[in-house]
């Protein structure tokens, strides 16, 4: 009975010991990437302010549910995904839709000396629904591959390429309308 309290000590303090280094990949991840995660969530919710709630509330779920997360390998896509559902779910509840001006979309960087200059592609985004919109986000703002944005969707790749290709001519129509 002794052996068997130390065998399952063991067992416990090597699950332990798995949630806290996987607890630290997620809090490391989030930090060297927090701008990506912002820049997502302010697509959604289009408020400094909402966007930095959102993205607060993912870190809580991603924390939370960590013991959910069955491949380390893919804490990036993990978060990806739960900040565009907290930023889905932060709409449904709050109705709220800011449209913003051209100086507001200047603000927006997605990083060194790249920013959103063109108002009008970003208003034919805001007509995109939320998942067409997501993957044109994913693919173009933050220079994700596919496969990346197929994880993140829980969709097949063939799916991602087939939306994002009749994204693509729904945005032309609209800019060149």
């Amino acid at each position: 009975m002794h052996v068997k309290t130390l065998q399952n000590t063991g067992t416990l303090r090597g699950m332990i010991m798995g949630h806290q280094a996987t607890y630290e990949r997620i809090a490391e991840l989030i930090l060297e990437n927090k701008e990506s995660y912002y820049r997502l969530a302010f697509s959604y919710v289009r408020s400094r302010e909402d966007a930095l709630d959102v993205v607060q509330e993912s870190i809580v779920r991603a924390f939370s549910s960590r013991k959910t997360l069955k491949d380390t390998n893919y804490i990036k896509s993990w978060f990806y995904r739960i900040v565009i559902n907290t930023a889905l779910d932060f709409l449904r509840k709050n109705k709220k839709y800011t449209y913003l001006d051209e100086g507001q979309w200047e603000d927006l960087s997605t990083g060194p000396g790249d920013t959103y200059e063109d108002v009008d592609l970003h208003k034919a985004l805001d007509k995109l629904p939320p998942k067409s919109r997501t993957i044109i986000i994913l693919r173009f703002f933050e220079d994700m591959k596919i496969s990346e944005i197929a994880r993140i969707l829980d969709e097949n790749e063939n799916t991602v390429k087939t939306n994002l290709y009749s994204t693509l001519k729904k945005l032309k129509l609209e800019l060149l309308s």
